[in-house]
């Protein structure tokens, strides 16, 4: 038989890289909300869960029972081969830890292929992500980056990311850039995927004397972040990256891509083109219809961006603040690179942990 297996325990092994964590709810409850990392393999698509939970409410479990069975038992050879492709340990898990994952766990056993069944199921994953969130101590410094639109914020952290520096990359967990832009070509993440995401980045920067994330407002997207990470925007080193003005727009250029999303960029356009002055209005839009996306972005920094820019980078109190002159986001690493290890001699970089040396 199978046997249960506790969220710390799952967690533990995940964390060493000992177990493969699979989701056997249905495909859309996956793409909703999962544990970050896991696969989906599913007992039930879409239309068949709708169907027995259907049954299991207007007729009676038992109906639901059977034709579930029926449903499951087309299918098992392939359900059964695509476990058993799967190498090392494994547990699986649904939403309480109910029906779909015991089913699963039962008929993998019959078969001599062992898995583990997560106790309280996705339901108790994200109670404790939520608790976990509301009193979490967040004792690493921070330094944010800031710095007008365009000046590659993004890219320089994922740049400093991949050389081993403690990174949080906020927008990449919101699947959404923070500007009325900000969607464009991303796929924009809902609250329960980025409280998962940024709980188990933190959880691996705990031991780490600092982490770098970028100065996002308080919602990102379709998301809010948890008020610690407001405080530490306000309390922490701010390091402001100042760009030369043809830099930023050919920096946009690279990061949005506009000439593969023309359209979604004229649809966002559409909804701030009341708040700048009608002249530039027409001529951003002219420039955006016909393809002259350099021009639009220009003129949309000089009179939209900068000047809201200016408004709110004033408002981080007496908090420390650097400001790196570059004209590159290769500049701006080697800058920040140095800023840190002056700070943080004693340091080396491991991957998503800092040791002390």
């Amino acid at each position: 038989m199978f046997q249960d297996i506790s969220l710390e325990e799952l967690r533990a092994l995940k964390e060493r890289k000992e177990m493969t964590i699979i989701d056997v709810r249905s495909p859309s409850e996956y793409r909703d909300a999962t544990l970050p990392g896991s696969l989906n393999i599913p007992l039930f698509d879409d239309a068949e869960r709708a169907e027995v939970g259907t049954l299991y409410k207007q007729t009676s479990i038992q109906a639901a029972k059977d034709r579930g069975l029926e449903l499951v038992s087309a299918k098992l050879p392939a359900f059964i081969r695509q476990f058993g492709e799967i190498p090392g340990n494994k547990a699986v898990f649904c939403w309480r830890g109910g029906m779909r994952s015991r089913t699963t766990a039962t008929l993998l056993s019959l078969m001599d292929i062992h898995v583990y069944r997560l106790t309280g199921g996705y339901k108790a994953y994200r109670k404790w992500v939520v608790e976990t969130l509301e009193s979490y101590d967040f004792k690493p410094h921070s330094y944010i980056i800031h710095g007008n639109t365009g000046t590659g914020k993004t890219a320089l952290l994922h740049r400093l990311q991949q050389n081993g520096y403690p990174v949080i990359d906020l927008e990449g967990m919101a699947g959404h850039r923070g500007s009325i832009f900000g969607q464009v070509g991303l796929h924009a993440n809902n609250q329960k995927t980025f409280d998962s995401l940024l709980l188990e980045k933190l959880v691996t920067l705990e031991q780490s004397p600092y982490v770098l994330f970028e100065a996002e407002s308080m919602r990102i997207g379709k998301v809010v972040m948890p008020p610690f990470m407001g405080r530490q925007k306000e309390t922490g080193t701010q390091i402001r990256i100042e760009m030369p003005l043809e830099a930023r727009v050919a920096q946009i250029m690279l990061d949005y891509r506009p000439h593969e999303h023309q359209e979604e960029i004229l649809a966002a356009f559409g909804r701030i083109k009341s708040r700048i002055h009608v002249p530039i209005a027409a001529e951003i839009d002219r420039s955006l219809t016909t393809g002259n996306f350099e021009n639009a972005v220009l003129l949309l920094l000089e009179h939209y961006y900068d000047p809201k820019y200016d408004y709110t980078s004033q408002q981080y109190g007496e908090s420390e603040k650097i400001t790196l002159n570059v004209n590159n986001v290769e500049e701006a690493q080697t800058a920040v690179a140095a800023l840190l290890q002056d700070r943080h001699p004693g340091s080396q970089t491991t991957g998503d942990r800092r040791l002390q040396v």
